[in-house]
């Protein structure tokens, strides 16, 4: 084993994280978007939340990614409350554009105006309980170029302002990423990228540029944990059981995709060598495919938190498995 250790954040931000981060989607608990279709992950346990989120950074997870919209505002709350009093130990990235009404848990729209930028960060900030954002990341994947290059720009103005230390684009779209690239207070791009699912034009152009890659479904929601077979089924709530059509890995009714299936099943006995869980070697391979990446995985339990957070121990891939696992799904997908 070959322990991993802390990474920057961007080349230029001086900002130091964990090498493995914690998504916070799922401890938003359950909301809708304007159709009624469920866009979080079920029911949680806000104590539990709580307790996985301290047992966390006790394991040295220093990097806790969120959302205005996750929980219709339950998430950054919930974020805040378990990081009262440490602060100062951690690295805090949430999330703007997307418009919501907590009373009914429901997202209803979006806004890419600059003036809202300010709204939505004093809005995270006092749901957070803190006086800054360590990197504020524009929620909204496909945004008009024209409508981005202004919000870089208000970024920059809270950066000189001292509400917020470094900004991103979560997005999939290399240009869109590039163009927030320009700013020079921009640190990270946040992106889907997991072993089922390379994107090396993303990864190219944060080496290129100086990013950081942060990994949002590093586990393809949950597909790369092994809990999930043809027999299972989403529950009330959960995205899964009723996936939008950006959610490949699941079916209707929450039933892993057959296709994908045989992908982890695939690769299964490489990712889980040397004492790893099916879910740490998912976590190894993204370390070992580029030196800047920052996987986030989500979690709900005190359980999951330890298990992502064993990962660190074990660290990246070889070079050897990389090639073995690159070799096998180059198969699969034949």
């Amino acid at each position: 084993m070959n322990a991993i250790g802390n990474r920057a954040l961007g080349r230029q931000s001086g900002i130091e994280v964990s090498a493995l981060g914690f998504g916070c989607w799922a401890i938003g608990g359950e909301w809708q978007g304007a159709d009624g279709n469920p866009l979080g992950w079920g029911a949680v346990d806000d104590q539990e939340s709580v307790a996985a989120i301290r047992r966390a950074l006790d394991l040295g997870i220093t990097f806790f990614d969120t959302a205005d919209v996750y929980g219709t505002g339950h998430s950054e709350r919930v974020l805040g409350r378990a990081l009262a009093g440490r602060r100062d130990e951690v690295v805090i990235a949430t999330k703007w554009g997307n418009r919501f009404d907590e009373d009914t848990r429901t997202a209803d729209g979006t806004d890419a105006t600059p003036a809202y930028v300010r709204r939505a960060l004093t809005a995270s900030l006092g749901r957070l309980g803190t006086d800054r954002v360590d990197l504020y990341q524009l929620h909204l994947s496909d945004a008009p170029l024209s409508e981005a290059a202004e919000l870089r720009d208000a970024c920059e103005e809270l950066v000189g302002e001292g509400l917020i230390r470094a900004y991103a684009w979560s997005t999939d779209d290399p240009e869109r990423a590039a163009l927030f690239a320009e700013g020079p207070h921009c640190a990270a791009v946040q992106h889907a990228c997991n072993v089922l699912e390379d994107t090396p034009a993303m990864l190219a152009l944060c080496e290129e540029r100086g990013l950081a890659s942060i990994n949002r479904s590093p586990l393809a929601m949950g597909l790369l944990t092994g809990k999930y077979g043809p027999g299972s089924r989403g529950a009330a709530g959960d995205i899964r059981a009723r996936p939008p059509a950006w959610l490949r890995w699941f079916g209707e009714g929450g039933a892993p995709a057959p296709e994908w299936s045989a992908r982890v099943d695939a690769v299964r006995d490489i990712l889980t060598s040397d004492g790893r869980t099916l879910a740490q070697g998912a976590l190894a391979w993204l370390w070992a495919r580029s030196a800047w990446t920052v996987p986030i995985p989500g979690f709900r339990s005190v359980g999951q938190a330890e298990e992502n957070a064993g990962a660190l121990g074990h660290g990246p891939l070889t070079p050897v498995q990389l090639a073995e696992i690159d070799k096998v799904l180059s198969r699969e997908q034949d």
